[in-house]
């Protein structure tokens, strides 16, 4: 036979050598739940080894989390007050400003702060934007959430994610961050976010389940695939930085379409389901979590995907898994 493609799986080095899909540590991101108070850490059950911290304990789990390569932590607000207006997203000792402020102040330069930009956390209906009845309101939720973004920024962040569906965000958050002096401040878009039942285990972490109805008035038909297209390049009109599909695992085909389609960095966000499906699975004994946690992370970088956003960053580094 003229061609044999065994030849090139002989031994690990060569396959090493001829592997199509290479990333290191550098691609990961890791979500972090934010809580109010000191001395917290509180578990999540329905996702093992992720905990809610308080700024100061969130303080010494990052100096570990360091020493292993992570240096990169998206912050997510929890347990803070809840109103029709979502004030304390804002509040300037709210648990991710003080959280922001804390880190930043012992690790500086070495650690770099993504903050989700959503009112869902902050809102007592639960919706990612305002309510009136059981209409989100687009365009009068675009000041809260860009107010949101620009408290982060001031706190000390480095990036700012919204993540809320808005349509028009990506644009008010660049002329907020802009005009107050922020504008290297870059922004990492969700910019085709799934209405996904692998969502579930997240909402428990934020307390940020809605309190009537879904959220698929906003948040994408899973059945559409060209809309991810239009939804993206309405981003990259309106400025936004970084592209992300979320979630991925159910989705590469669209980290695909988009990685195809848009000359941005993208990123994809292996959701709290997903993380959470692995980790039930794993403890049963029905699956190797190392060989499906390698494989679902090679599968997101082979599809396109720049960066990971995975709560399973902490255990492939720690357990060296790449």
């Amino acid at each position: 036979m003229l061609y044999r493609p065994r030849r090139l799986r002989n031994s690990p080095i060569l396959r090493n050598l001829v592997a199509e899909t290479h990333f290191d540590k550098e691609s990961f991101v890791y979500p972090v739940f934010v809580t109010q108070g000191t001395g917290k850490r509180e578990i999540i059950p329905s996702m093992p080894g992720v905990l809610r911290y308080s700024p100061d304990e969130l303080l010494k789990e990052a100096e570990v989390w360091l020493k292993l390569g992570i240096n990169k932590l998206l912050l997510f607000g929890v347990g803070e007050h809840k109103s029709a207006d979502a004030h304390s997203a804002w509040n300037t000792q709210g648990a991710v400003q003080s959280a922001i402020k804390l880190l930043k102040h012992k690790f500086g330069s070495d650690i770099y702060l993504i903050t989700d930009v959503c009112l869902c956390a902050y809102t007592d209906h639960g919706h990612c934007g305002l309510l009136d009845q059981t209409e989100i309101l687009n365009d009068e939720s675009l000041e809260p959430l860009s107010t949101m973004a620009l408290s982060h920024a001031e706190a000390g962040a480095d990036m700012v994610a919204p993540s809320d569906m808005m349509d028009g965000r990506i644009a008010a958050l660049r002329h907020k961050l802009d005009v107050n002096g922020f504008s290297n401040t870059p922004i990492m878009s969700y910019s085709v976010k799934y209405a996904s039942g692998y969502y579930g285990p997240f909402r428990d972490a934020a307390e940020s389940a809605p309190g009537n109805g879904d959220r698929k008035s906003y948040q994408m038909d899973f059945r559409n695939s060209r809309e991810a297209v239009k939804e993206a390049a309405l981003d990259v009109e309106e400025g936004a930085d970084i592209l992300m599909v979320k979630p991925a695992l159910a989705y590469l085909d669209v980290i695909k379409t988009i990685k195809e389609n848009f000359d941005l960095p993208l990123a994809c966000y292996n959701v709290s389901g997903e993380y959470s499906m692995v980790k039930a699975a794993s403890a049963n004994g029905w699956i190797d979590e190392q060989k499906v946690v390698t494989e679902n992370m090679y599968a997101f970088a082979r599809a396109g995907a720049d960066i990971i956003i995975t709560y399973h960053a902490v255990d492939i580094l720690k357990n060296k898994w790449l």
